[in-house]
């Protein structure tokens, strides 16, 4: 005989048991509340010293802030050294980096000496440094033929051969030696960026140029830097926006035309040390702000393929575009 079964199919007499809905509940984070709580308690108390402590005075801020000298030096003593000092730097680094693997002992030897030796030795000196270096060269710095003197003189004639000579006062004084200093110290940092990106990149891609016909130099312009980039970028970002805050210390030039040296001449002729203190911080923080979502869009182009979000779900052969 065969067990009598239900419509659904299951045996008689069987009963059905489901388990019941999960009464689900939510973890507490009492820690979380309490933080906040404490936030919200320092915003409130910081919001109040702003508004109503009058060491602020921020009438005099922003009238300070709105002088012609200064906002000329925020332009050129700070945004304009910046770019150039870190077109000096990047280009400088980039070399440096290719110097540093090469398979020649001399080029790799001298881009780690160079990288050893302004990494080593702080900006402020540097520059300090920089803005002295005139004493080095009193009849100015020359271009030519190195040695002309001496050849000239072995072969009994008289005169010099050279085309171009620079004072050295006025090369090493002012914006020209503040991008020159702060340059060649950024290089010698993205050497190292500039050299880890590259190494980020798989040797079989370089190989696979070469052997496409492409040269050493194409491979690495067109195939590597590109790749490397991902890598390179952040920290490169990084380098910029704190070259944008050691344009401050060209006051060890001194670089005149400058924003933080324009501020505190101002507050020097009014006796108002913090309200400039606070005026050149509102400056630093909108242009830093303003590089940081710079740093974000071009993270974001050259990280593509490479992010955490999950891969779209394969639609259905056959199914229907919207």
């Amino acid at each position: 005989m065969s067990a009598e079964t239900t419509s659904d199919g299951t045996p008689a007499g069987t009963t059905d048991v489901r388990p019941g809905a999960i009464n689900a509940v939510p973890v507490r984070h009492p820690g979380r509340w309490v933080a906040i709580a404490v936030i919200a308690v320092l915003a409130a108390m910081l919001v109040h010293l702003l508004v109503t402590n009058k060491a602020f005075d921020w009438s005099f801020v922003f009238q300070a802030m709105n002088q012609s000298p200064v906002i000329n030096g925020f332009l050129k003593g700070t945004l304009l050294v910046t770019v150039l000092a870190m077109v000096v730097g990047v280009g400088g680094g980039v070399l440096l980096a290719t110097m540093r693997l090469s398979d020649n002992p001399i080029l790799s030897g001298v881009s780690w000496l160079f990288t050893w030796f302004f990494r080593s030795i702080p900006r402020y000196l540097l520059l300090f440094s920089m803005g002295t270096l005139g004493v080095l060269f009193p009849q100015g710095i020359a271009f030519g033929i190195p040695f002309d003197w001496k050849i000239i003189d072995w072969l009994g004639m008289s005169g010099d051969w050279r085309f171009l000579t620079l004072d050295a006062n006025q090369v090493f004084t002012g914006l020209v030696a503040g991008v020159i200093g702060l340059g060649l110290s950024e290089a010698a940092y993205m050497a190292e960026i500039a050299r880890a990106g590259i190494m980020s990149v798989d040797k079989g891609q370089a190989e696979a140029a070469e052997a496409l016909g492409m040269s050493k130099g194409k491979a690495m312009r067109r195939v590597v830097l590109p790749q490397a980039m991902r890598v390179i970028v952040p920290p490169t970002g990084n380098e910029t926006i704190a070259m944008l805050k050691d344009t401050s210390l060209l006051l060890a030039v001194p670089v005149i035309g400058e924003l933080f040296y324009q501020l505190q001449s101002i507050g020097s002729t009014y006796y108002k040390t913090f309200p400039i203190a606070v005026a050149a911080t509102l400056y630093y923080l909108a242009a830093t702000s303003v590089l940081m979502v710079g740093q974000y869009f071009l993270e974001r182009h050259f990280g593509k393929g490479f992010g955490t979000t999950a891969p779209r779900a394969a639609r259905p052969a056959g199914a229907g575009g919207a």
